[in-house]
């Protein structure tokens, strides 16, 4: 019984915000590695690693949200994800600042993105978790990847100050 009252969840940061993904997508966490780059696809894919013989997407997520791109340090890790979406399975590697570990939620514990009465780009948050004096970010990763969610789309990264 315990096991359908909770969700295990890998967490990982960006910058100084903490997210998750359900375990069950992610394949396994790498070491950062370089991809091959893609000529003329979209700022946040890096390109292409090969992972065990297959040529898996290498997305900056940092970008896709409209964060600052990520800047490798020795803890940068690639989550290779299993997604689906839209009835087929999309392989990507998603690039975190850092990996944590893998924590079970409880099902109630896990809360809807905070309405703030307007419009704003919440649809790939699944749900936000407290924890520790701060907050998990759960993302939906079939709508943040998803052609026909609406999520994220137009979102532009910040501007960069010179």
């Amino acid at each position: 019984m315990a096991a359908a009252s909770e969700a295990q969840f890998v967490t990982f940061s960006l910058g100084n915000e903490i997210f998750a993904v359900p375990v069950e997508v992610v394949r396994e966490i790498l070491d950062h590695e370089e991809p091959f780059r893609i000529p003329h696809g979209p700022e946040y894919l890096l390109g292409l690693r090969d992972v065990r013989g297959q040529g898996v997407p290498v997305i900056d997520l940092r970008l896709r949200l409209g964060m600052s791109a990520t800047e490798k340090t020795p803890h940068t890790r690639i989550l290779v994800l299993d997604v689906p979406v839209d009835g087929r399975v999309l392989a990507l590697g998603l690039v975190a600042d850092r990996v944590y570990e893998v924590v079970p939620f409880q099902r109630e514990q896990i809360e809807t993105a905070p309405d703030i009465g307007i419009r704003w780009r919440s649809d790939y948050i699944a749900g936000v978790v407290r924890r520790d004096g701060g907050f998990v970010v759960i993302i939906d990763l079939a709508r943040l990847f998803s052609d026909s969610g609406s999520a994220l789309a137009g979102v532009t990264p910040a501007q960069q100050v010179a």
